[in-house]
């Protein structure tokens, strides 16, 4: 019967390592795709998306104030003629 303990102590403790193992793996794999696309992404000049955005804002406020000067504009041509 101690055999059999022992044995069982024996895989179990096998077992829990080849877990803590495979979780490092997996870890590792995932910090390596990361590292990766991040380098991809440096070469493709690629913008990340809060920097995107706030060109988005800025993008639609240079937009309306745009066309508020495109119709002011229209008003003066019209005083004028």
């Amino acid at each position: 019967m101690m055999q059999k303990d022992k044995i069982l102590d024996d895989v179990a403790r096998m077992a829990g390592g080849t877990v803590g193992v495979l979780s490092d793996l997996g870890r590792n794999a995932k910090e390596d795709i990361r590292t990766r696309v991040e380098e991809i992404a440096d070469r493709l000049d690629l913008v990340p998306r809060d920097e995107f955005e706030r060109l988005e804002v800025m993008l639609k406020q240079s937009r309306t104030e745009q066309d508020e000067l495109k119709k002011r504009i229209e008003e003066l041509e019209k005083k004028i003629k």
